[in-house]
This record gives C-alpha cells, sequence and structure tokens, in this order.
C-alpha cells in the first residue's frame, strides 16, 4: 500500500501503482494538514471573501463573484465545461499515474479540498475504475485542465470510465465497481484539475522507461561492436576520466563490462587504427542521452510532489495566494529534451545498423546479412524501417515549449505546451526502442554469421535471450515478427536483464 503525504512519492511508487496496480492510501500525517485547509476555505466562505476560483469565476471570468448559494454548482459547471479533450484515451497506465499523482498533490494541504474527496479518487484507482482522458486538448497552463477535467467527470458520475476492459458511463463503471459518485463542494472542481499531472504522468512514465532504454542501446552496441570486430580501447576507462560527465563515464565502463572476454572486439584490430563514430563515440553520445534522461526524472521526482494548482491556501499564516505553480514550463522544457535524447539513442543506433548491412562498412559480413545475396534481400530493408523511424524522431524532437497561444481571451497568454512534450517524448522513445531492437537483431544475425563460439560471455548472454524469440534467417522470411520480437524483449526487460545476470553491476 502506496501511502501519500504530498512530499515523498517516489518513481518506483509511481510505476508500482501505474502498472501493477498497487493500491494507495491518504497517509495519516496528511489528515491534520488537509482537514485544516479545508476548515479554512469554509472559513473565507463564510466571510464572503474574495478567494480565485472559491467566490469567483475562472480565468477571464475571475472578476466574477459567485455567491455561497452557487459555489458548488459552479464546481459541477467547471468541470462539465471544461472537459473538451479530444483523441484517443491515454492508456490505463498513464491514467493510473495521472490519479495517483493529482492525489499526492492534493495530500500535501493546501489546495482546500475535503479529504473524502481523495479519498473517493483513490478508492476509483484501488477498484480499477479508470477514467477515459483524451490525449489531446491541453496547454499545459493552467495545468492540464481538459484532461484532468476527464478525470474528474468520472469521479462526478459523468464522463466515461474503463472498468475491467469495458468502457462505460462514468456512473455505471462507479457503480459495478461498488463506487458512489462524488458531490462536489466549493473550490473541489478546482482543485481536482488545476495541475500538471498528466504530462507529468505521461513524460515520467516515458523518462523512466528511457533510463532502461540507455542500457539497452550499450549492450545493442556492444553486440555491434563485436558483430564489426570493434576496437574496445576507444571505451578505455583512463580516456573517460580525462571528460568526466557521469553519463559518458558509466557507458564506457558498461561497454567494457559487456565486451570482456570477446575474440572478436578487442583493443587492437591488424589494419585499423580506429573505428567509426557509431562505434566510437558511442559512450559520448549514450552517456549524454543518460544525462539528459537523469535530469529529466530528477525534475520530474520535484514536479511529482509539487503542489501545482491556484490558489493556494495557507491556513496559517491566514492566507490564500494566486500564483501560477500550475505553468508546466519546467516539465516541458525536461520532456522535450528527453525526446531530443531518445532521438539521439535511434539515430546512432541506426547507423550502427547501417554498418552491419553494408557490405563496405562491416568488416567482411556478407551484404545485408544474408548468406546467399541477390536471391535473398536478408535485412536489407529493416534498415530502411530504421531510418524510417529517425527521420520521423527528427520531426517530432521539435521543442512544443517554444510555442504559445495565448486563451481565455489573454489572461492566460503564455502557455508551456508541457502535455504535448510529453506526448512526443513518449512517441519519440517508442520509436528509439523500436530501432534499437532493429539494430539487436542485425547483431545477432551478424554475429551468428560470424560465428557464436567468438563471443563475450555477456553478448553470449543477451544472443541467448534474443535467439528464444528471433531465430537466425538463413533464406529469407518474413522479418516483422523477429523485429516486433525484439522490441517485446526490450521492453518486458528481458534484454537488460541478460545483460545484467552476466554482469553484474552495469549501469
Amino acid at each position: 500500500m502506496i501511502e501519500l503525504d504530498g512530499a515523498s512519492l517516489t518513481m518506483e511508487q509511481l510505476i508500482r501503482a501505474a502498472r501493477g496496480r498497487e493500491a494507495a492510501r491518504i497517509a495519516d500525517s496528511a489528515h491534520a494538514p488537509m482537514d485544516r485547509a479545508r476548515a479554512y476555505v469554509e472559513k473565507k466562505l463564510d466571510e464572503g471573501s474574495v478567494v480565485y476560483g472559491l467566490t469567483t469565476g475562472f480565468g477571464k471570468f475571475s472578476d466574477t463573484f459567485i455567491s455561497r448559494a452557487d459555489a458548488a454548482r459552479l464546481q459541477r459547471n467547471l468541470i462539465k465545461s471544461h472537459a473538451c479533450g479530444m483523441g484517443e484515451p491515454l492508456p490505463d497506465e498513464a491514467v493510473r499515474a495521472v490519479m495517483l499523482l493529482r492525489a499526492n498533490a492534493l495530500c500535501r494541504g493546501n489546495s482546500g479540498i475535503r479529504r473524502s474527496v481523495v479519498d473517493a479518487l483513490l478508492c476509483m484507482l484501488n477498484a480499477g475504475v479508470h477514467p477515459v482522458i483524451p490525449e489531446k486538448g491541453s496547454l499545459g497552463a493552467s495545468g492540464d485542465l481538459a484532461p484532468l477535467a476527464h478525470m474528474a467527470l468520472a469521479l462526478v458520475g459523468e464522463g466515461e470510465a474503463f472498468y475491467e476492459g469495458e468502457r462505460l458511463p462514468g456512473a455505471e463503471a462507479l457503480r459495478r465497481a461498488g463506487l458512489a459518485p462524488v458531490e462536489l463542494a466549493a473550490r473541489e472542481g478546482l482543485a481536482l484539475i488545476n495541475g500538471t499531472q498528466v504530462m507529468t504522468a505521461v513524460g515520467g512514465l516515458a523518462a523512466y522507461d528511457a533510463k532502461e532504454l540507455c542500457l539497452t542501446a550499450d549492450v545493442a552496441c556492444a553486440l555491434s561492436s563485436e558483430a564489426l570486430t570493434g576496437i574496445t580501447s576507444a571505451f578505455d576507462p583512463r580516456l573517460h576520466a580525462l571528460r568526466p560527465h557521469a553519463g559518458q563515464v558509466a557507458s564506457a565502463a558498461n561497454l567494457m563490462k559487456l565486451l570482456a572476454g570477446s575474440s572478436l572486439a578487442k583493443p587492437v584490430q591488424p589494419g585499423r587504427v580506429q573505428d567509426a563514430y557509431s562505434l566510437r563515440c558511442a559512450p559520448q553520445v549514450h552517456g549524454a542521452c543518460r544525462d539528459a534522461v537523469d535530469y529529466v526524472l530528477g525534475a520530474v521526482e520535484i514536479e511529482m510532489n509539487s503542489v501545482t494548482d491556484n490558489p493556494l491556501v495557507f491556513p496559517d499564516e491566514d492566507e490564500a495566494v494566486s500564483g501560477g505553480n500550475f505553468h508546466g514550463e519546467p516539465m516541458a522544457l525536461a520532456f522535450d529534451f528527453l525526446g531530443i535524447a531518445a532521438a539521439e539513442l535511434a539515430d546512432i543506433s541506426e547507423r550502427r545498423t547501417e554498418r552491419l548491412v553494408n557490405p563496405a562498412l562491416s568488416n567482411g559480413l556478407p551484404a545485408f546479412l544474408t548468406q546467399n545475396g541477390g536471391l535473398n534481400s536478408g535485412y536489407m530493408i529493416a534498415q530502411y524501417a530504421a531510418a524510417s523511424m529517425v527521420s520521423e524522431n527528427k520531426v517530432l524532437a521539435h521543442p512544443a515549449s517554444v510555442d504559445s497561444i495565448p486563451s481565455s481571451a489573454n489572461q492566460e497568454d503564455h502557455v508551456s505546451m508541457g502535455t504535448i512534450a510529453a506526448r512526443k517524448a513518449a512517441a519519440i522513445l517508442d520509436n528509439a526502442g523500436k530501432v534499437v531492437a532493429i539494430e539487436l537483431a542485425c547483431a545477432c544475425q551478424a554475429l551468428w554469421l560470424r560465428g557464436e563460439e567468438n563471443m563475450s560471455p555477456a553478448a553470449r548472454a543477451v544472443y541467448g535471450a534474443v535467439r528464444g524469440a528471433v531465430p537466425p534467417v538463413g533464406e529469407d522470411a518474413i522479418l516483422y515478427p523477429y523485429l516486433a520480437a525484439a522490441e517485446a524483449l526490450i521492453k518486458s526487460g528481458a534484454i537488460n536483464r541478460a545483460a545484467r545476470s552476466a554482469c553484474p553491476g552495469l549501469l
């Protein structure tokens, strides 16, 4: 059971809730701060104070006073009117991450929402009632208004939700799960939808996966280096100590461990002084990507435990402060960076694939990794597929965060586009995983042609994991199932587990 207090949620807990469906609850320590904040909101209502979103309308309507009698209606109207998302629903794991993150932020005790409402949201999460949240429609300031409104719709018995694999009206999904719709009170609609949790969920899951793909890229590079009879002196730790970026040092160390004991990749190769950049500079490129991913993960972990709605209440100081914590710029920039890093992992991977299939570059391998070229095309078109996704990534990697379109009659005159950045990063990462899978398949085909007995122990372990799903190709075969199987091995973690089993201590 994950306990939420608004300040200590970890990435591992987020993954367990999103993908492992672990349950969550409000920590006992969060009860008093949440109750104090709600009591303060009630006090302001009783006093008739002018507080944004509590006794006023929203956005451009912030100068319109709303009476206490209309306070609850205002919140329900907000949810209904703001649910303007379009496109395909976010996957269940992303929706679960959104729900957990929003609940965590509300547990901090600065939002003024009743504890019972957050409990109800967590009951939905724990019961597997997943609101239908369309992927498109957020500007990333004021937070993720439209998608979070779809989350809140299901909570109040409106909209739609998935339950046990079926898409249902929100009220019916709640009923089947034995839950009741929530009646919102003053402030609570705004508290539910004014935050950055959709971008943080989508981008955070991508960043977590990108960290694992950084190691998979090292593993694929090691197999390619063996297949191409690479020169391992480029990974000498003395060299990298002279330019000690953490990611570069880690990647170089991984490659040295993975290649230890190889009869193919050696410190010196007769007739060659150095390899092409896609091999020789892999630690520098992979390492820079690692450092980028680590930066993004750090930013996500801060955002996961941040309060990002507006206004925020400080009961002990008797203040409700309007500000801009909902602005997604910290996430927008981070996820644009993540997309660029993932694109680079794919870019250099495709170049190694090209060297594997090109007889002019492969140091003696048969053209397109087939023994009977001409009659057979081998892995010729697999490289085309990789190149197409690399090219697509170049389009997707254009930063979303440099754009802004004013909204709400120019009251919200600069927005982050952070959710677009997160979605793009996830799409780029998906392509990158496919490109690295193609490299793995080609490297294993090349190693089969070189002679399996010459590989390093680590390469042999990974080769065995791949060979369980991707057989050697003697005569032309339908390749797409093999490429899909290689990608599935990456996504399941099987490639990295095989590498770590042979090389404990890989980073």
